[in-house]
């Protein structure tokens, strides 16, 4: 058996850079730790971080094929973020132009959530605990 100590990071591949470096540092409120653009790739490498825990790799690369989102397709299902308040953040999300799901209860643990689409609509969740 393997002895993970923990994630390390989330690697994602988006269309549009620009749109998606503003969606997860200017509304989910990642911090970037460091930007590349590798030439020979024609691509962007952006590290983020979240409350000083290094969490997502965003990369961008010519013409990536697109994301089978809906239908639910083998593979990465979502991300997941804890909020204090779903309420606040559904208000913050509508006021930044993002249309939240309803909030729906988890039947087993009677916490609330909610899901919406990041720009290439990799689902994320947001988890009130």
């Amino acid at each position: 058996m393997l002895h993970l100590k923990s994630l390390h990071h989330i690697a994602i591949i988006c269309s549009d850079y620009v749109r998606s470096k503003r969606f997860y540092t200017e509304v989910l409120g990642f911090s970037i730790i460091q930007e590349v653009y590798r030439a020979e790739r024609k691509s962007y490498k952006l590290n983020l971080e979240l409350n000083g825990n290094y969490l997502i790799e965003l990369f961008s690369f010519p013409n990536p094929p697109k994301r089978v989102s809906r239908p639910e397709a083998c593979g990465l299902r979502h991300l997941a973020f804890e909020v204090g308040s779903i309420e606040e953040s559904i208000t913050f999300l509508v006021k930044s132009g993002i249309n939240p799901e309803p909030i729906r209860v988890d039947e087993h643990t009677v916490k609330r959530f909610t899901f919406f689409a990041d720009p290439d609509d990799l689902p994320i969740e947001l988890y009130e605990l």
